[in-house]
């Protein structure tokens, strides 16, 4: 029977309610020092024994009593005697009973019968490690509810302790379910999901200090969903199930923990991550995460975490915030805390932001991400240009060296983000593909340091000048050219309706996959279409949009569009043909701030590198024959 939500329920709210319900218990266990680090302490430890636990030389040199040298002085030199005054010590060396003091071997002067001359007096203690000087025994070393580093490790052998008692790594159970999903390694059929989200699940546990397990894949069964749930209650401390959470017809996790034991919360009011299930069986906690890759990983650091940390004893961990101006407007629906990730640059003196892909789905907006912005269930959004408050995934310093690129996809930008990240590993070059027209605007406005365009002016006959001319008429810009590639038709392998002519896709009523509003590749259609007297409404699928060359085909691998306009690396990572059509100039258009920073300087070096040119026109349809120049 289909499971609807039970309630729509704040966040902190549904936290509040959880965290009351459940409780992790503390075990104890005894570790050796030498493997316990990032553990957490579970009572205060003493030392045992004193380090060092003698008085020691702190300077190679000569081990004398202090009063012996009183009056030494450049005009008073002072001859000490091997047998009455001194003996020679090393670092670390016992000082000799009677001995009070040092003198490091760069300020004796060595005479003949090994005597040696002083030209000022010595200090009692002085260059001496006391008895005591780092770890004094029956002193604290680390109080309890500590998160063990390497130099605690280092005090606590010091200290005389070899073993140290410790909160036992709460158990976790990962039970991934869905028939349609498969191990990552195993052979992938239509319809099947590889299971790589309880790999990501589990290593979040670890690095929270969980010990996880995951459990082998269970099908959309309720029995065997119950019972795969039961089975883990007997060796864990918590249970998470990840998928079928939500309302479908198979979603079956709800009604397994409720016939085991209570479900406190079933969908919470954010996006991603709404439908979480939140519940206890056999007075331990079970999770229900949804199936969807970031809703999982969101739902897990809210809910999961928490519970953990405070297993543990320790606090929760709070990101950096940072003030940024939003590149684009963001959108949200009233009632509903949203999270949005966040790509961030350092643009003309400004932290500037830009929202990735927001599905719950798209596990490379985490990879890419730079940071949250999280939108209030009470508001509607943000717009452009308007300064808000992000968490940050990355040091404040990183985002200083990072290029934003905006506009029109290729990959010729992942060629260049990684020689970027070859030559200097601090920088990083993040893009957004928001379509040739959006990147200039970007450019122009401030809002990215560069965009990659191709927009071809039919009336002129040229790329990107015309646009940019007509948009920022007064702005100092430069455009440069990357390379020439070939547009074409990306068509099943074989090419099975004979594409040749773009009449072909209306006559023969082909479903067509196009690119964004804005893109050069869809103006470069809409120009094709006039010249053969065909309008939209003639091209079914005209109104499907894609974003990136890569997922235009995609959708014909797939089999849910049988022809995109594309280019020809993107045909060939699918195995797919490709019909050339025509030639285009695809260039960079760079701000004036960044064409004259040392970060251009560097994109250029690249750009006009003979093996960067080699690297590019592997791929094939490129031509780097005015790589770096100068259009305007």
């Amino acid at each position: 029977m289909r499971k609807i939500y039970l309630s729509n329920t704040p966040r902190q709210e549904a936290l509040e309610k959880f965290l009351s319900g459940v409780e992790i218990p503390r075990r104890i266990e005894t570790e050796a020092v030498a493997k316990s680090l990032g553990r957490v302490t579970a009572e205060p430890v003493f030392a045992r024994l004193s380090m060092p636990g003698y008085h020691a030389a702190a300077m190679d040199g000569i081990a004398i009593r202090a009063e012996k040298t009183f009056g030494a002085s450049d005009q008073n030199p002072l001859v000490l005697d091997p047998v009455e005054d001194y003996c020679n010590i090393n670092t670390g060396g016992v000082l000799p009973a009677g001995f009070d003091a040092v003198i490091k071997i760069e300020e004796l002067q060595f005479l003949e019968d090994n005597r040696v001359e002083i030209l000022a007096p010595a200090t009692p203690w002085q260059h001496v490690r006391a008895v005591g000087e780092d770890v004094v025994a029956g002193e604290l070393i680390v109080p309890a509810r500590h998160r063990l580093r390497p130099p605690d490790l280092g005090a606590l052998l010091a200290g005389g302790i070899t073993t140290v008692r410790l909160l036992a790594k709460p158990k976790a159970a990962i039970i991934p379910s869905g028939s349609e999903i498969v191990d990552p390694g195993g052979e992938r059929g239509k319809g099947s999901v590889p299971d790589f989200n309880s790999t990501v699940i589990a290593a979040y546990l670890q690095e929270w200090g969980a010990e996880p397990s995951i459990h082998s894949i269970v099908p959309d069964d309720p029995d065997q969903i119950k019972e795969a749930i039961s089975a883990a209650l007997e060796i864990s401390d918590l249970v998470i199930i990840n998928a079928g959470s939500s309302a479908g017809e198979k979603d079956y996790t709800c009604t397994a923990i409720e016939d085991l034991g209570e479900v406190f919360i079933h969908g919470v009011a954010t996006r991603p991550g709404k439908p979480t299930i939140l519940g206890q069986a056999r007075n331990k906690p079970v999770i229900g995460l949804p199936g969807y890759p970031v809703s999982a990983y969101l739902s897990l650091e809210w809910f999961v975490q928490p519970l953990i940390f405070r297993c543990l004893g320790l606090p929760l961990p709070q990101r950096d915030k940072l003030p940024v101006i939003l590149g684009r407007r963001v959108v949200s629906e009233i009632g509903v805390e949203e999270f949005v990730r966040m790509t961030v640059g350092f643009v003309d003196g400004r932290y500037i932001a830009n929202p990735l892909t927001r599905g719950a789905g798209i596990t490379m907006s985490l990879v890419r991400a730079d940071g949250l912005l999280v939108i209030p269930a009470n508001l509607l959004g943000f717009e452009q240009d308007e300064t808000v408050e992000i968490e940050l995934y990355r040091p404040q310093s990183q985002l200083r060296c990072n290029l934003l690129a905006a506009g029109s996809h290729d990959l010729i930008i992942d060629l260049l983000a990684t020689a970027i990240k070859e030559r200097n590993p601090q920088m990083n070059l993040s893009s957004t593909h928001l379509g040739s027209m959006s990147g200039i605007t970007a450019v122009g406005r401030g809002q990215t340091h560069l965009a990659g365009v191709h927009l071809f002016d039919p009336e002129t006959k040229e790329y990107n000048r015309p646009y940019i001319r007509k948009l920022f008429p007064h702005k100092k810009l430069h455009l440069v050219n990357l390379t020439y590639r070939m547009q074409g038709w990306i068509v099943p392998a074989g090419n099975p309706d004979g594409i040749k002519m773009i009449g072909q896709l209306a006559d023969l009523k082909l479903s067509f996959i196009n690119r964004q509003k804005g893109a050069g590749t869809r103006l470069l259609f809409d120009h094709l279409l006039r010249e053969a007297g065909l309008s939209p409404d003639q091209i079914y699928g005209y109104a499907r949009e894609e974003y990136t060359h890569l997922n235009v085909a995609a959708a014909v691998a797939a089999g849910t569009a049988q022809v995109g306009l594309g280019i020809l690396p993107a045909a060939r990572a699918f195995d797919l043909d490709f019909i050339p059509l025509v030639e285009e100039r695809y260039d960079l258009l760079l701000s004036d701030s960044f064409y004259n920073s040392p970060a251009a300087k560097l994109l250029l070096e690249i750009i006009t590198d003979p093996t960067f040119h080699r690297q590019v026109e592997a791929m094939g349809g490129y031509s780097m024959r005015d790589a770096g120049q100068i259009i305007e």
